[in-house]
């Protein structure tokens, strides 16, 4: 509990992207972190879209943890997929889908679908990334110029 008390003080990360060639960005995180980031043609990055999807993912993920860990272990595997087409016409993702892929054979019929259900309320009560796609937020841009 000392650890998470002492995260929750500390002061918040600070993220951003420099460009490094045409359509080619690296996220940076105060932290240390770095991501690879630009258009779906370039080899090794992942598009912006992408990250969307893989930070619902991960939230999907890490927001399963515990209840997952607390009734398989803490060596259970779990790949949790996403995907949803992008609508070019507006630039908007109008659905995605997430499955998460779960091996759960161990357990009777009625104790995966208690688990399910216990999984699903975490999911709606900490994923921040999806609850945040899920009832919208306001995005602000401004420019700091150098003239």
């Amino acid at each position: 509990m000392a650890e998470q008390t002492a995260a929750s003080t500390s002061s918040p990360t600070t993220l951003w992207v420099e460009r490094t060639g045409a359509r080619r960005y690296t996220g940076r995180s105060s932290r240390g972190a770095e991501v690879l980031v630009g258009s779906e043609g370039i080899e090794g990055v992942f598009t912006p879209g992408e990250l969307l999807k893989i930070a619902l993912a991960a939230c999907t993920g890490m927001s399963t943890d515990f209840p997952l860990s607390n009734r398989l272990g803490d060596s259970y595997d779990v790949t949790i997929r996403v995907s949803g087409a992008a609508d070019r016409e507006n630039e908007v993702y109008p659905q995605l889908d997430e499955v998460v892929e779960l091996d759960l054979s161990e357990l009777d019929e009625a104790g995966r679908e208690r688990l399910l259900v216990t999984v699903q309320r975490a999911v709606d009560k900490v994923c921040t990334v999806g609850r945040t796609l899920q009832t919208g937020t306001k995005v602000t841009l401004s420019f700091q110029i150098d003239a």
